[in-house]
């Protein structure tokens, strides 16, 4: 899904914002608009699994190689 709509993201910048043929008007929602609602949605998947709020990392203490 989180690629679908990245890829009409992509399409929808390419494309003009707003259109207009035979008195017909169309008009998107904007980039930013776009972009938040992917990170929305992005963000409501991250908090569907309690599990992957948590980040495995290896620490180093500083002067060990």
């Amino acid at each position: 899904m989180a690629d679908d709509l990245k890829d009409v993201i992509k399409q929808n910048a390419q494309g003009p914002e707003s259109a207009e043929a035979d008195g017909v008007r169309m008009k998107q929602h904007s980039l930013r608009d776009q972009i938040a609602a992917d990170k929305h949605l992005a963000a409501r998947a991250a908090m569907a699994n309690p599990a992957k709020a948590f980040a495995r990392v290896k620490i180093v203490p500083p002067g060990t190689v």
